[in-house]
């Protein structure tokens, strides 16, 4: 029998054409259609969303893979379906159609968002219909297009979950659609977000980073993000705060020193301050994430201002001493160690601070204890670097 005879299930249809996904797209408003359909409205002058009509301010037509494998799937069966299929996919696309309503208040989309997620909890396997119906893309446009200044408890409740529901559902599919964050709009909202006090919008936006830094799909995102004095200044002054959102600025500041060019960035916008009281405030806490902050102070130190920073940092050698050995873990020793051989090896100021902080007593406290036989190399070497450097200036 012809596909054209067959009961084509509405969610395959191109709402243009209303034939049959043949390369289905997904536009940046969230709605889906079929490659050659949308090319066609886009070359005639169009630059609204045919669906919705809100006006497309990025163009990108982001392939919908879910929506396209699910089609073949479809027509390998032989144009049949699990009887439930439709009943689990109809409520959500319900959801979405009332999300994406002009007419629909902060309070009304956060309920959605709110039986969005139990519907999830209940069936995991319903966040990779939510992708193929294009859910990502909508809700992205939809916490980033503009910024409600007035922060009304709603609307913070709104973005708190809308952020919960993305980072849920990014592990089911593309990261592709994260890319209309570039646009420089949404860029600037992403930013005022992350400088509002809600805790958990900037915990999820910190995780966000760390998913866009760590992609190849959205490097150019990254290195954009990497670039923006007003986020780097938030997240370098989130790490020394001593609360519960550092450990999410930790991981984020991490992600974002894998993309060499916002290493320097960071530098100047006083990092190697931020990761030294991150590392002492690190000692009155039973977990942290003590090891990563000195593994990026290691990776930083190859930038002559990093050297210079942590050197004149009243607490930047005694930091990184203290990290030599410590008696819960030698997690961040190795990079420790490695530190002040940088430091150590052309500053004699670096020498003599590391001294008076007790780098003898914890080399060979590190020494005796159960690290690698690699660390206890290394350890070794830095001992004879400055007993080498001691005889040389006596």
């Amino acid at each position: 029998m012809k596909e054209a005879q067959m009961t084509i299930p509405h969610l395959f249809r191109c709402p243009i054409s209303l034939d049959l996904f043949t390369d289905p797209v997904t536009l940046c408003t969230g709605q889906t259609y079929d490659r050659s359909s949308i090319e066609k409205w886009l070359a005639a002058g169009n630059l609204t969303c045919p669906v919705t009509m809100q006006k497309l301010h990025d163009p990108s037509l982001v392939p919908n893979h879910n929506l396209r494998h699910l089609i073949e799937q479809w027509r390998q069966m032989g144009h049949q379906f699990d009887p439930d299929y439709l009943t689990i996919i109809d409520p959500l696309v319900a959801l979405k159609h009332n999300l994406e309503s002009p007419e629909a208040t902060f309070q009304e989309k956060l309920q959605i968002l709110e039986k969005i997620r139990v519907l999830t909890e209940e069936i995991p396997s319903r966040n990779s219909f939510l992708l193929q119906i294009g859910f990502l893309p909508l809700l992205l446009q939809q916490l980033f297009e503009r910024v409600d200044l007035e922060f009304s408890q709603e609307y913070v409740k709104f973005v708190e979950q809308g952020l919960c529901c993305v980072l849920s559902l990014l592990p089911f599919g593309e990261l592709e659609c994260l890319n209309m964050l570039k646009e420089e709009s949404k860029l600037e909202s992403f930013v005022v977000l992350f400088e509002h006090e809600s805790v958990m919008i900037k915990q999820s936006l910190c995780h966000l980073v760390g998913v866009i830094s760590s992609s190849s799909e959205t490097r150019e995102l990254g290195s954009m993000i990497g670039k923006d004095h007003r986020f780097l200044h938030r997240i370098v002054s989130l790490v020394q705060q001593n609360s519960k959102t550092s450990e999410a600025g930790i991981k984020a500041i991490s992600a974002l020193c894998c993309l060499e060019s916002n290493r320097e960035k960071l530098v100047q916008q006083g990092l190697i301050n931020g990761l030294i009281t991150y590392i002492l405030n690190s000692e009155r806490k039973e977990r942290s994430l003590a090891a990563i902050a000195m593994a990026r102070l290691e990776q930083l130190l190859g930038i002559e201002r990093a050297k210079e920073a942590l050197i004149s940092n009243p607490n930047g050698v005694k930091a990184v001493v203290k990290m030599v050995f410590r008696v819960s873990d030698h997690e961040g020793s190795e990079s420790a160690v490695n530190s002040l051989m940088m430091m150590c090896y052309e500053s004699f100021q670096a020498r003599e601070k590391a001294i008076v902080a007790g780098v003898l007593t914890q080399l060979l406290l590190l020494l005796q204890s159960q690290c690698s036989g690699r660390t206890k190399t290394k350890a070794r070497t830095l001992l004879k670097l400055l007993r080498s450097k001691w005889v040389e200036e006596q």
